[in-house]
Order: C-alpha cells, then structure tokens, then sequence
C-alpha cells in the first residue's frame, strides 16, 4: 500500500486538532458501522459534523470489505489518509463470530479473533502516525469479557482480547491517543422494550440500546475524558453486578440433565 499521498498531506495540517480551522471537520472510523451499535455510533458522530468513515460486510454506501484480511485493512486506511491526511477517532467495533467449543472450528476461531482483536490492532498500527492531538481509540468489547454462557468461546475470547489491547495500546500511544473500550450488557439494536424478567434481572430495570453506548463513545472523545485513558467501562445496567443465588428473587438453577 502507498501511503506517500497522506504523509505528504499530514506535512500541511494544523500543529493542533484545537486550533484546526472551522471548516476542517474531524474524522471518525467505525468498524461495522452500517447497522446496530457501529450505525447509532455513526449517526450520532455525523450529527456533530464529524466526517465519518464506515467499513462493514454488508452492502451499502460505505466501504464494503472484510476487516480479517490484512490487504482489505491496508486499502481501507489508505482511503481514509489520502482523502483525508488525518484521523481524530477510530472506533474498533466489527462483531467478531459466536461459536463454542463443540461447533467451532479451529479457522473459526482465528476469524473471530482476526475480526475482533487483530484487525482493531492493525488498524491502529496503520493509523498511528495520522492521528491529531486529541485523539482517541475506541474498542467495543462486550461483558462477556468478564462472564460467560455455555458455547460461546471464539466471542468471548475475542472480546477478552480487545479489553486486554485496550490498556497496551494506551500504554504504548500515552501522550498521543487516549484509548478506552466499553463493555456492552444486553443492547437490544431494534430499540424493542422488554418488561417482566427480562428488564427485572438488570438493575436500571430495562434492557439496554443502541444510544446507551453510541452515548459513552461521544462522551470519551470528547475533552471532558480528557484524564480517562486504559479503561474499560462496563454498560450493561448493572447486570454483572448483581449476585443471584438459587431460589433468590426467584431465580431457580436447573443443570442440564
């Protein structure tokens, strides 16, 4: 990939994101961002007039591509620098595969990571010389980086892994980008409300949607995160926090037989 083009532009940028003229707007990548959590990211960045760029699988007006394959990574994010010369947020967001240990094959589970852990990881890499002052690193990591259901392994690994990238990578951009990851619970991308168990189980009584974390993803690149770097900030209505016990609340445990 030749990325001469962006580094010449970068040569003619502002010193500052902050004393950037009013017409340069700012730049936003989300991965899969054409539909679900990415989408809600994507609209409520574009209300803020910041200049968003999506790559998903699916068909539509963005940049189509599968963000496992390297070369697909590498066309993308010279796209983004030569039109652009810069980059303010990378929000790392692409679903990686659910399978479990009984179904998931060996290059299942390399896609799943590839997906979730290394392409996030490269695509930082290749964006790193290009990004302002002020910016920040995003990666969308799931509760169950911390709890798990039955067959749910090459997910669980993979949002796992991105939580653990998260505070590397703000070890190793400290000074430069800021990088956190959120943690969804149960985000209901259809906005449906749910009422009886489903909501009573989680604390804030309610399932949660997209805007819940498209919400936190403005609030972290803004300037009032400023001293939030290497976090995880879990957002799943208080769900992992709630301890239940066989017959508590009405919670019975039944083993599979």
């Amino acid at each position: 990939m030749n990325m001469n083009d962006g580094k010449e532009k970068e040569r003619t940028l502002p010193a500052t994101g902050l004393t950037q003229p009013q017409e340069q707007r700012k730049v936003a990548v989300v991965t899969g961002g054409a539909q679900g959590i990415g989408k809600c990211i994507t609209e409520e960045f574009r209300k803020q007039n910041v200049k968003v760029y999506v790559i998903d699988k699916a068909e539509g007006d963005h940049y189509i591509g599968d963000i496992s394959d390297k070369t697909v990574l590498e066309n993308f994010a010279g796209t983004v620098i030569r039109e652009c010369g810069r980059i303010d947020y990378l929000i790392n967001n692409a679903l990686p595969l659910m399978k479990g240990i009984d179904e998931c094959t060996y290059e299942e589970f390399q896609y799943a990571l590839a997906v979730g852990v290394t392409a996030p990881f490269y695509l930082s890499k290749l964006f790193a010389p290009y990004f302002m002052e002020g910016a920040c690193i995003i990666n969308i990591s799931s509760s169950r980086d911390r709890m798990s259901q039955p067959q749910t392994e090459s997910y669980t690994a993979a949002k796992g892994g991105i939580a653990a990238l998260t505070h590397a990578l703000a070890a190793s951009l400290a000074g430069k980008v800021r990088v956190n990851s959120i943690s969804p619970g149960w985000i209901d991308t259809e906005y449906r409300i749910y009422e009886g168990p489903d909501a009573l189980q989680q604390p804030v009584c309610r399932v949660g949607n997209p805007l819940d974390i498209a919400n936190m993803v403005l609030f972290l690149c803004s300037e009032k995160a400023g001293f939030i770097t290497g976090e995880n900030i879990c957002i799943d209505g208080g769900m992992t926090k709630l301890m239940i016990y066989h017959d508590d609340h009405g919670w019975t445990y039944t083993p599979d037989a």
